[in-house]
């Protein structure tokens, strides 16, 4: 270890000489207190250092040591269930150690020392392992099994394995390598800033089914894809990732809050416990890991925050399990960007955000994919989902605009829609999915060969809509056509009884997707009916009094159990148009 002296202390960023033996990304222990610090720049022996705790009470003369390995995260049983800070401190772990409030310098192991954990081996004695092999598995929740999997550059044959309870730390298995007998525990170390390898990316052809019928039906985002949430103040970026991360068809799901308040972190610490998996009648909590860095924690722990998430959720990737990363906010980690670069003097690039915004978030996102796993073969999954918060709503800033040239998924965020209480406020003309292509051929497969074909006529309805509300603006409803007057009621009906959708409703916070094609094909059917109704000389207020409407309109609430009743309600719609028909109906001129 070598020391250096602080020569300058500048809020996050502390500048220290005689620090010519180390290197950019090197970890550094800063004053007596032992703050923990990241190199982010070397000029001659003078170390720029970001500093991931409080910097009040230290300056010149204090010491500076290197621990030289960059900053890494341990990986192995312990983690789910968890709440960590963005380098990955165990809070309650903290909070039983030190209480409530976090103290300069403390430091806690990640992985619990103390837990045993029951190990079964998968491999035998003589075995030839690689990377990424299992080797064994221990049950670390109810839900999840773990797999424990030999770390990356160890090639050999398995010399000893045990079976029992032992603590992450024990020796489980020892391989014979080219460098001599390596002995494993259940951790591995990786440093956060390196994508964990894998054998090759897939083409991700299946959807991550999230229960949100927007979200599903017209913009869907695939496994293994990425999708950006922006949105201004108050339009529901926060509910909608905790919409995805309590529902979406992952096996572990990671929620990173970046530099958000502190009261929305507790809304999901409150929820998520009490909230039972319907695919597994288990909390959530027992798939789901937390990464707390709230607006009033250190700055610059902001960006290590993120890249702490995501490599987590790579480790899980690479047992071959789906997993789902929600950022929220990449804004936030943004803004830490460019206070240390604003700090360390460099040249600004847009809005004072650094030059290398777009290459940052970038590496970012292309850490997402469907990959096959090293080792085991199996196809592993990570989807990142990132909300972006612009200042004002105004996409067109650097963040926004970096993103949404990486994301192939872009969820648009409207106030207008949030405050005429139109959740989820995603605005369905400006949002767009480059994987519909895929998406559609998978529910003509899986669910109805019918379902695209409905999803492009209600999207074309939803388009002449705003075409005929100018009109409307201009000169009235009444001077509409009785067959544009039907089109205004059934987009009506799509945007309140399918697009809307209630959060906090025990039925209809989750859709999936057979339901969702129910409810489409209900509305479509309706609108095919009226239509046959006008044509036959029946008046549109009759049509719209029928009693199968309030039906439509309440559709939304019916279970998951009973899809039977669509049918019913759809064959009733018939029945009382052909009634209409016959009573007063006759063939227009």
């Amino acid at each position: 270890m070598k020391e250096g002296r602080i020569i300058k202390v500048s809020g996050p960023l502390v500048v220290a000489e005689g620090m010519e033996e180390a290197n950019v990304y090197d970890v550094v222990e800063v004053s007596d207190n032992k703050l923990i610090g990241e190199i982010i720049e070397m000029r001659g022996d003078k170390a720029s250092i970001q500093v991931y705790e409080e910097t009040t009470g230290i300056g010149p003369g204090d010491v500076v040591i290197t621990t030289g390995s960059p900053l890494s995260i341990e990986l192995g049983p312990g983690m789910l269930e968890q709440m960590f800070d963005g380098i990955q401190r165990p809070l309650l772990k903290i909070q039983e150690a030190v209480g409530d409030f976090l103290l300069k310098g403390v430091s806690v192991p990640a992985l619990d020392r103390e837990k045993k954990w029951q190990f079964t081996p998968t491999v035998q004695v003589g075995e030839e392992v690689e990377p990424g092999k299992v080797i064994g598995t221990v049950q670390e929740t109810e839900i999840v099994l773990h797999k424990i999997m030999v770390p990356n550059g160890i090639y050999g044959k398995i010399v000893d394995i045990k079976e029992g309870e032992f603590t992450v730390e024990k020796t489980i298995c020892s391989i014979e390598t080219e460098n001599g007998v390596r002995e494993l525990n259940m951790i591995q170390k990786w440093p956060v800033r390196k994508g964990r390898p894998y054998l090759r990316k897939l083409n991700p052809v299946k959807p991550l089914i999230t229960g949100q019928r927007i979200i599903d039906t017209f913009f869907a985002v695939t496994k293994g894809g990425t999708a950006a949430i922006p949105g201004p103040f108050g339009s529901g970026k926060t509910v909608i990732q905790h919409q995805l991360a309590k529902w979406a068809d992952a096996e572990v799901v990671v929620y990173v809050g970046c530099g958000e308040r502190g009261n929305e972190m507790t809304d999901v610490l409150m929820e998520f416990p009490e909230i039972i998996d319907p695919k597994t009648g288990q909390s959530l909590m027992k798939r789901t890991v937390l990464i707390a860095n709230t607006s009033n924690m250190p700055v610059a722990a902001r960006e290590a925050s993120i890249y702490t998430g995501i490599t987590i959720a790579e480790y899980f990737r690479d047992m071959g399990y789906s997993v789902a990363l929600m950022a929220d906010s990449t804004s936030r980690w943004a803004e830490a960007l460019r206070e240390m670069s604003g700090r360390l003097e460099e040249m600004p690039g847009d809005e004072g955000y650094p030059a290398y915004l777009s290459s940052r978030i970038a590496e970012f996102y292309e850490r997402a994919g469907l990959v096959e796993c090293l080792g085991n073969g199996e196809e592993g999954a990570l989807t990142v989902i990132g909300a972006v918060s612009p200042p004002g709503g105004d996409i067109s800033e650097p963040v926004s605009q970096s993103t949404l040239r990486i994301a192939k998924v872009f969820w648009g965020l409207d106030y207008a829609l949030s405050y005429r209480r139109h959740f989820p406020a995603i605005n369905w003309l400006n949002s767009y999915s480059l994987y519909q292509a895929k998406m559609d051929k998978y529910k003509e497969e899986e669910i109805d060969k019918d379902f695209p074909k409905f999803r492009i006529e209600a999207m074309a309805l939803l388009q002449e809509e705003a075409k005929l509300q100018e009109i409307v603006r201009l000169v009235g409803r009444d001077s509409l056509s009785e067959l544009d007057q039907l089109k205004l009621e059934i987009t009506k009906s799509l945007r309140e009884d399918f697009l809307q959708q209630n959060a906090f409703h025990e039925v209809d916070t989750y859709c999936s997707l057979p339901k969702q094609f129910k409810m489409l094909k209900l509305i479509l059917s309706f609108y095919d009916e009226a239509q046959r109704g006008l044509k036959e000389g029946v008046y549109l207020n009759e049509i719209l009094a029928l009693p199968a409407r309030e039906k439509i309109t309440r559709a939304k609430n019916i279970s998951e159990k009973e899809l039977d009743s669509f049918d019913k309600i759809e064959e009733e719609v018939k029945e009382a148009v052909s009634k209409l028909i016959a009573e007063g109906g006759k063939p227009n001129a």
